[in-house]
């Protein structure tokens, strides 16, 4: 069974790295449809498996020269985001605590993993349609950010292919610079999110060689991902994509199902 966690963590993080959302996106539906274990360890696993394989694909593209990431504006939106993601932890467990079922939650995060990845869907099938903005106000690229970082905390998940929606259509990145500054972006978020948690000591039991197992594939995963990707035209990066909010919007609806009925 330990050998399935891994392999989700590789195939996740490779994903994730190619389309820019993380690896958590794809790590907790799968999980949560595996029913193996309580949401709340599930949101931990993801979120420290996210942690390690986006700092390794941030930090080794920085280390190397490599980035594309406009720290200018991924900065303003990182630290908010990191904010946000506080608060999205703590929305997370008010909403935990006020069912009787603390596993309901994990239907309603279903249910806006959803309607979140169908209308990011939606947008980037009809994106050559959409004028995209360029947001200059220093204000409005905070809010941004925090309401990434809420709204990946409360899923679970760190970040998702809306944050690559998001920096497409206000900022009018390319999908493959988008897609290094959603790593950026979830890197701080998911940072401040799981950091709370170990604070907080709200982490429940779990089995140590998972982790570090999920953490170890979850970087190989993002380091075989980094490398795909510089192969990748702009139009397969973009297919890719759709390919993966199908394949989430299938995991979340079913979980969905699952948790609240």
């Amino acid at each position: 069974m330990v050998v399935v966690f891994y392999g989700i963590a590789l195939f996740s993080c490779l994903i994730g790295t190619i389309c820019g959302m993380g690896g958590g996106v794809i790590i907790k539906p799968v999980l949560d449809a595996s029913q193996l274990m309580p949401v709340a360890t599930v949101n931990f696993l993801s979120g420290v498996t996210v942690v390690g394989m986006t700092l390794w694909s941030v930090g080794r593209t920085l280390i190397k020269g490599e980035s594309i990431i406009d720290l200018r504006i991924g900065t303003l939106l990182a630290l908010s985001a990191a904010i946000g993601g506080l608060a999205g932890k703590q929305l997370y467990r008010m909403v935990a605590t006020f069912f009787e079922d603390p596993n309901t939650a994990g239907g309603i995060q279903g249910v806006l993993l959803f309607l979140a990845t169908g209308a990011t869907l939606i947008y980037t099938l009809r994106r050559a349609k959409i004028p995209p903005k360029q947001i200059k106000s220093r204000g409005i690229t905070l809010m941004i950010g925090f309401v990434l970082g809420v709204f990946g905390a409360f899923l679970g998940i760190g970040g998702g292919p809306f944050n690559v929606a998001v920096l497409c259509y206000f900022f009018s990145m390319a999908t493959k610079t988008a897609t290094q500054n959603s790593l950026y972006i979830i890197l701080f978020s998911q940072a401040a999110s799981t950091g709370y948690s170990l604070i907080r000591g709200s982490v429940t039991d779990f089995y140590i060689p998972i982790l570090l197992g999920m953490v170890t594939f979850g970087i190989l995963g993002s380091e075989l991902g980094r490398r795909l990707n510089g192969r990748l035209t702009t139009r397969q990066a973009d297919w890719m994509l759709v390919g993966a909010m199908v394949l989430i919007m299938g995991l979340s609806g079913g979980n969905a199902v699952a948790y609240l009925l």
